[in-house]
């Protein structure tokens, strides 16, 4: 059942979308004082694709937004090393505290947009589950004034905002009502298949390179880990379409032999899960009366695993300049310099087209612009912590 308190007349802000892009905004929003809607067609707490792994940045909001403890008292393992598999030969790195993130971590989706949603609904937004966006509202100008929503209980539900956000993800519906433009293309994309497995021993993140697989281990929430191989985006349906057990092991013997024995071993929950894959995009994320964020406005391919990290910062940089009134150019412009050099690196590891030199030589580079996000991440001076 959804919410059957009524809709308020008008927000500050609608968002259509309660995953990390979208909870994250509305939890900044209201912590500033704005009257808030989110919306998600979804219900409260079920799962995604994802492949979990958060980066030092997206550790970093959560832990400036007071949600950190939350996530690691929900039994996400603290990741203090990860190792990169280049062939036979392996690259070990430990996490250094840096910024005073002392770890990284991987938390199921359930945990995390669970987490958030509860944040935002703390801090005054109004979160309704089952409820989800028919059209936009448009004024005889084009601004967007507000939303037509579907609610299962209230029927068809007119309210007006200062400004729709849509957090909807890849095939955003508010970007399409929008027409919001991709001005970036990625080239490449990767399939991937994934499932969740108990009994495999944590050693942190793991990353496996081989000649045009990829593959990686990352520990989660409940003993177990999700456990991934990729492909090139033309082998995907040859690769798994019969057979997809088969094409998942027959990946994960292609990235090594003990990879493959340990996996074999262990037991799996539930069924593997697979996405063929899609070219990333930079779209217009801003214009009159609505902006974009997370995946609605930003995506690349998952297999360099920063879309969550891309998520949360990018929501603070928009809650941001919503909160302060700055034209949302400023935002797009903030996003697209710290995202440039991440999206142009993903879309030559997801050609596949490289040797073990190469891809070491890519790794280095993605390193120096995640640290380059970090350092600009950190010195925005933090507000309030959301929990207390």
């Amino acid at each position: 059942m959804t919410d059957m308190r009524p809709y308020r007349r008008r927000y500050d802000a609608i968002i259509i979308g309660a995953r990390c892009a979208g909870a994250s905004t509305a939890m900044m929003l209201a912590g500033g004082g704005a009257h808030v809607l989110v919306v998600d067609r979804q219900a409260y707490g079920t799962d995604r694709l994802s492949t979990h792994a958060l980066m030092r940045g997206g550790v970093l909001q959560l832990q400036r937004w007071g949600l950190l403890d939350a996530v690691i008292a929900a039994g996400t393992p603290a990741i203090e090393q990860t190792v990169f598999h280049y062939a036979d030969e392996a690259v070990r790195i430990d996490i250094k505290p840096e910024h005073g993130v002392e770890f990284l971590c991987a938390p199921r989706r359930t945990v995390l947009d669970r987490i958030l949603v509860d944040a935002a609904r703390a801090a005054g937004a109004d979160i309704r589950h089952g409820v989800s966006l028919n059209r936009l509202h448009k004024a005889a100008d084009g601004r967007v004034t507000g939303v037509e929503l579907q609610d299962p209980d209230a029927g068809m539900v007119d309210v007006e905002a200062g400004i729709v956000i849509g957090a909807d993800g890849r095939q955003s519906l508010v970007a399409r009502q929008v027409e919001a433009e991709a001005y970036a293309t990625a080239r490449h994309c990767a399939g991937i298949f994934y499932g969740y497995f108990s009994g495999i021993e944590d050693k942190g993140f793991r990353w496996y390179f081989a000649d045009r697989v990829s593959a990686g281990v990352v520990p989660t929430n409940d003993g177990q880990h999700c456990v991934f191989v990729c492909v090139p985006h033309d082998v995907f349906a040859q690769t798994f379409r019969e057979n997809p057990m088969h094409g998942f092991f027959r990946t994960l013997a292609a990235n090594g032999q003990p990879l493959f024995e340990e996996v074999r071993n262990a037991e799996p929950a539930g069924r593997l899960r697979g996405f063929a894959g899609a070219p990333g995009h930079m779209r217009t994320s801003y214009g009159r009366g609505w902006a974009l964020v997370g995946d609605a406005g930003y995506f690349k391919d998952p297999l360099t695993a920063h879309g969550i990290t891309d998520a949360l910062r990018d929501a603070e940089i928009l809650a941001r300049a919503v909160l302060r009134g700055d034209a949302l150019a400023l935002y797009q412009k903030e996003r697209d310099a710290l995202s440039a050099d991440l999206f142009a690196i993903t879309d030559r590891v997801a050609s596949f087209r490289w040797d073990m030199a190469e891809i070491k030589s890519l790794h280095m580079d993605l390193n120096a612009a995640m640290k380059s996000e970090v350092n600009h991440m950190a010195a925005i001076a933090p507000g309030p912590a959301i929990a207390a």
